[in-house]
């Protein structure tokens, strides 16, 4: 197993943290939501924490898709894995320029550096017969959504569909379990450097090994799961799962709701993932169970907002060995 480091934190930011729903997700808004985070992370950098963080793509990857298919007959249409790499680039730019611009204002030296990631998942998962990770935004009933039904049909080198959101539709694509993340031990080096380190961005570029080639497939990986793989591999001792409510809550949604502060690992176990809610709170729970069981010090699920609270122990849901 892999010593683990105390002053490493692996950070976990979603997609949907930078292109909001109520938004057009234009890159100045998205870059706007950036800021935020940004300071935070530069107040654990002040506190002598070495940070790398990951990021989310699941609106960003579902509208690149769209919009290669809509320029297909003008340009040749990406596949999906190419997609991936695209927005993990374009996305870490942004988190790139935004770091980089609240280090230099306080006359730091640091650099911040983007590892475009690749992650090896198996050929065989029963993933890629069923898609179920939504992507892009949501499609309500009232909008055109014609795009959306011509993507789907047409889509022969892989499955997607179709799934309800709200009142409206998004489209789902497989999502395999990352076994492996290729690029871990450089991004642990430019860590140890003393980089700000980006990596994992939406989970990966998913790649799988057939007759000894590494080859690109159509999927999206989970970035909590991704995240929690490579937080595993370079030894951190703490992973944090950034999302929009303050943490994991038992019975949520429902009167007698209570948020889990503190729990350790076999406490939290015992209760049982229907305690927690459906949707994306369970690939956390999953990734920051497996991150505590593997080794980790500490794992913590809290609010966009709180990251500075969090580490320090006055936010979020805290699981302990």
């Amino acid at each position: 197993m892999t010593r683990v480091k105390p002053k490493v934190i692996v950070v976990a930011l979603g997609g949907n943290a930078l292109m909001r729903e109520n938004e057009s997700g234009t890159f100045e808004q998205q870059c706007g939501h950036i800021k935020g985070v940004s300071r935070q992370i530069i107040d654990l950098i002040e506190k002598g924490f070495k940070i790398v963080l990951t990021h989310g793509n699941g609106p960003q990857v579902g509208a690149s898709l769209l919009r290669h298919r809509l320029a297909n007959g003008i340009f040749p249409a990406l596949p999906l894995h190419a997609c991936n790499a695209e927005t993990q680039g374009v996305i870490g730019y942004m988190i790139e320029q935004t770091l980089q611009d609240e280090i230099d204002k306080k006359r730091m030296k640091m650099e911040v550096t983007t590892v475009l990631t690749r992650v090896l998942v198996d050929e065989a998962d029963p993933a890629f017969k069923n898609p179920s990770k939504p992507v892009g935004r949501v499609f309500h009933e009232w909008e055109e959504q014609e795009w959306m039904d011509t993507l789907v049909r047409d889509s022969n080198s892989f499955m997607i569909k179709k799934v309800s959101a709200g009142n409206g539709f998004r489209l789902a694509v497989p999502s395999p379990e990352p076994i492996l993340i290729v690029e871990h031990k450089a991004i642990e080096s430019l860590m140890q450097a003393g980089f700000l380190v980006i990596a994992c961005g939406g989970g990966g570029i998913p790649i799988i090994e057939k007759d000894g080639v590494k080859v690109g497939v159509n999927a999206v990986i989970d970035k909590d799961l991704a995240t929690e793989r490579l937080a595993t591999l370079i030894g951190a001792s703490k992973l944090v799962i950034l999302t929009n409510i303050d943490g994991v809550y038992e019975n949520y949604g429902k009167d007698d709701q209570k948020l889990i502060t503190n729990i350790r690992l076999n406490e939290f176990e015992t209760l049982g993932t229907n305690m927690f809610g459906e949707g994306s709170m369970a690939p956390k729970v999953k990734a920051a169970t497996s991150f505590v069981r593997n080794g980790g010090e500490e794992a913590i699920i809290a609010h966009l907002d709180k990251l500075s609270a969090a580490v320090s122990g006055q936010s979020g849901t805290h699981i302990l060995p």
